[in-house]
C-alpha cells in the first residue's frame, strides 16, 4: 500500500482547492448518449487532482477534473467567456465554506472521449478558484461509470449497462455497496483507526476531509493525536479554517491505508449530506492512488477498489 509521508502531505493540504457539492436549480437534468466504453489519458492539475481532456461545445479540448463530489458541472469564466457561453440564470452553488448563489451558462454539449452529455447547465467561476478550465460533475457523468486506473494514469468512462472489465483470477478486488445521498454514493463499510466513518468518494478533492465529529472521537481514541492547522479555500473563494493529522490506519472495504493525511473541518458538505453527526469522511485522491483502479459506478451504487499487485 502507499504510504504517505507527513511533508508530502503538508503542501497539498495548504493548497488544496474544495470542490463544489450541489447546485440546486430548477433546469431539468442533461441528457446522455450511451456510448461504447472509451479510455482517455489523465493530467493532474495544481493540487495533484486528475484532469482529462474534454471538448466543449466541439472546441477544445480543455483541461476538467474529474469530480465525483460533485453534481454540477463546473467551468471557468475565463473559458466560457473565450468560448462566448449564453448566460442561463443562477443556482445555489454549494461548496466546502457554505453556499452562495453563482452564474449558469448554457452548454450544448460536453465531452470525453466517446462521451457525451447533452444540456449542461455549468456553474461559472473564476479560474483562480476552480485550478483547472473546470470541474466534471456527476451531471455529465449520469448512469456512466468511472473506472480511474492509476496504474495506466488513464481514466475509462462506459454507460453502467456494460459489463465491467475483468480482472485477473489472482488480483485482489474489494466491492463496496453505498448508499446514495443527494447523488452521491456514501460508503459505511469503513474506519479510520478503529473508528467506524461514512465515506463519500471525492475525487475533486486531493487530499480526504472529514468532518469535526470524527476528530473528536479519533482524539479520544489516541489522546496523543498530532494536530495542525491549516486552511481550505474553495470554489468560491472562501477560506475554510482546518486542522490535518496523519490517520496511521484507514479501511475501506476489506482493505486497509497506512498514515492517510486527513484534514478536519466543519465543513458545508457534511451538513449538506446530513452527516454532521456521523463521524464522516470526504476520501480524496491522495488516498485513493493507493489502489491500483478504483470504479465508481452511480447506476448500481457500487464502489470497486482493485488492490496493488504484490511484491
Amino acid at each position: 500500500m502507499a504510504q504517505i509521508s507527513i511533508s508530502r502531505a503538508i503542501l497539498p493540504l495548504l493548497a488544496m482547492l474544495a470542490t463544489p457539492v450541489a447546485a440546486e436549480t430548477g433546469g431539468r437534468p442533461p441528457a446522455l448518449q450511451t456510448p461504447a466504453a472509451d479510455e482517455v489519458a489523465t493530467g493532474l492539475d495544481r493540487s495533484l487532482r486528475m484532469t482529462v481532456p474534454v471538448m466543449i461545445n466541439g472546441q477544445g479540448p480543455f483541461d476538467f477534473v474529474v469530480d465525483t463530489g460533485a453534481d454540477r458541472t463546473v467551468i471557468s469564466e475565463e473559458l466560457a467567456k473565450q468560448l462566448n457561453l449564453p448566460q442561463s440564470g443562477t443556482a445555489t452553488l454549494h461548496a466546502m465554506g457554505g453556499s452562495a448563489k453563482v452564474k449558469l451558462v448554457s452548454i450544448k454539449t460536453v465531452q470525453v472521449s466517446t462521451n457525451i452529455a447533452k444540456r449542461v447547465e455549468a456553474a461559472a467561476l473564476p479560474r483562480r478558484n476552480v485550478g483547472a478550465d473546470g470541474l466534471l460533475g456527476i451531471d455529465s457523468l449520469k448512469n456512466q461509470r468511472i473506472v480511474m486506473n492509476f496504474q495506466s494514469n488513464t481514466m475509462r468512462v462506459e454507460p453502467a449497462s456494460v459489463p465491467e472489465e475483468a480482472v485477473p483470477e489472482d488480483s485482489d478486488l474489494i466491492i463496496v455497496t453505498a448508499k446514495t445521498r443527494l447523488g452521491q454514493l456514501v460508503m459505511v463499510d469503513a474506519d479510520a483507526n478503529g473508528q467506524k466513518i461514512w465515506v463519500v468518494v471525492d475525487t475533486g478533492a486531493q487530499n480526504s476531509i472529514a468532518n469535526t465529529r470524527l476528530r473528536a472521537l479519533l482524539v479520544k481514541r489516541v489522546p496523543e493525536t498530532e494536530i495542525k492547522s491549516i486552511s481550505m479555500v474553495d470554489v468560491l473563494g472562501r477560506t475554510t479554517p482546518a486542522e490535518y493529522t496523519i490517520v496511521s490506519k484507514l479501511r475501506i472495504g476489506g482493505v486497509s491505508m497506512g498514515n492517510a493525511a486527513i484534514a478536519f473541518a466543519d465543513a458545508h458538505p457534511f451538513r449538506l449530506f446530513g452527516l454532521t453527526r456521523k463521524p464522516s469522511m470526504l476520501l480524496g485522491v491522495e488516498s485513493l492512488r493507493s489502489f491500483r483502479r478504483v470504479s465508481v459506478d452511480f447506476a448500481t451504487r457500487k464502489v470497486k477498489f482493485l488492490l496493488p499487485e504484490e511484491g
